[in-house]
């Protein structure tokens, strides 16, 4: 299977008005969290600008790994840099004076910073009182936890997610994904568009947040289907369903790899059963109904299991596929950054970017009838846009920008990098 060929879009055009277009975002983000909402309110048709220290955010700093794709170009695709020293008056001063001219603000620094740089809501409030102020952090900036560090797997551990992950028998393990962060930056992001939309409505500005706690517990509805206030339960349910409520449910092995099969209803029951040629399972009281099954799962995983380990996963799965039956082969990163129908609706392309070369775009899952997917445009140089973000927005010349860089506004940011 083999990817489409550089900037290659095979998804159907429209022409209507991208839903964000008109709308300014001032993007204080850094990482994942932040940054991966406002990549999506860039892909939906707003302007964000991101204002980034001299030295550039975390993610920027990171070594180029090489790979398939490069987390920092993914994430701010179609946004403008500026680099600003938010610890220098002049740089503040110009901040509110941007701020002025938007319509939204986020930021995903840890509770307090934005106050210290002299940036709190109420001052940007002041020079803009329909504002969206938008933040994230692990936490909130409320509750015991306020203060407490967080990134992804942090917050995995708080939640229960790590708790939840692994098998019943061996340690407590991660998620693969960082599922912490983009719970949080996709939170974000409908935080963000429905207080535009009582702006719409109201004209009143609103303040948002967003914690990373918060945001991903919900997901955790299954696995509390397990917890019990007066014992301990079983915390792990490998790739079994994580309330334990369903079965057949898991991944079961292949001649040439694994399959992920569950059976959600009784016709899926029946399906499989046919397929994998375990007809007789129907009449086995053990195997009945529902309530059976869940009560035997080890012994149905186990004929299951012994039946699909003769098959090959491409068989099996497209037997189940004509049958209705939920399933997946389990696929490596190397195969589903070519999958067709990711590389065919325009979720994924490769393109060339002008710093890291050939990488693996991604589009927004965020798909609007009329509106056609937003063309590539590649994250930029740090601070590459600063003249033209200032003059647009602004008014500002070149004169007045020199004055500025003279202030310090823009740190120490080498000659040639800004407003290159």
């Amino acid at each position: 299977m083999s990817a489409p060929d550089a900037n290659e879009s095979a998804v159907p055009q429209g022409d209507g008005q991208p839903p964000l277009s008109g709308v300014t975002v001032i993007d204080l983000t850094q990482i994942y969290n932040g940054p991966y909402a406002t990549f999506l309110m860039a892909a939906a048709g707003a302007r964000v600008v991101k204002v980034e220290p001299p030295e550039g955010e975390h993610l920027r700093k990171r070594h180029p790994s090489q790979g398939v794709t490069e987390p920092f170009a993914v994430l701010n695709a179609r946004k403008e840099s500026l680099a600003l020293d938010l610890k220098q008056p002049a740089a503040r001063a110009l901040l509110l004076r941007l701020v002025e001219k938007a319509d939204v603000l986020v930021e995903n620094y840890a509770p307090g910073v934005m106050q210290r740089l002299g940036l709190g809501e109420d001052e940007l409030r002041r020079v803009n009182p329909s504002l969206v102020i938008a933040s994230s952090s692990g936490y909130g900036s409320t509750g015991p936890y306020r203060d407490y560090p967080a990134m992804d797997v942090t917050v995995q551990a708080m939640t229960g997610v790590i708790g939840v992950t692994g098998f019943d028998d061996g340690p407590p393990v991660k998620a693969g994904p960082a599922v912490s962060d983009f719970f949080g930056g996709i939170h974000l992001y409908g935080a963000i568009v429905t207080a535009l939309y009582r702006r719409a409505v109201t004209g009143v500005g609103s303040t948002v947040e967003v914690s990373m706690m918060s945001a991903v517990f919900p997901s955790l509805l299954s696995n509390l289907g397990l917890y019990r206030p007066d014992q301990a339960g079983r915390k792990r349910t490998g790739n079994r369903h994580g309330g334990l409520t369903m079965a057949p449910y898991n991944v079961y092995p292949a001649s040439d790899g694994s399959v992920a099969i569950l059976a959600v209803s009784e016709a899926h029951w029946a399906s499989l059963t046919q397929v994998v040629g375990l007809e007789a399972l129907r009449d086995d009281p053990r195997y009945a109904t529902k309530a059976e099954r869940i009560r035997h799962m080890d012994a149905l995983d186990a004929l299951i299991g012994g039946v699909t380990s003769g098959q090959a996963k491409a068989d099996l799965v497209h037997k189940l596929v004509a049958a209705r039956v939920p399933c997946a082969p389990v696929r490596e990163l190397a195969e589903v950054v070519h999958d067709e129908h990711l590389h065919a609706t325009g979720m994924l392309q490769w393109v060339q970017h002008p710093e890291y070369g050939r990488i693996l775009a991604h589009g927004s899952p965020l798909r609007f009838a009329d509106v056609a997917p937003p063309g590539y445009r590649p994250s930029a140089p740090l601070g590459r846009d600063a003249r033209q973000v200032l003059a647009d927005m602004l008014g500002l010349d070149g004169n007045q920008y020199d004055a500025l860089d003279a202030q310090g506004a823009f740190g120490h940011v080498p000659p040639g990098e800004v407003g290159r």
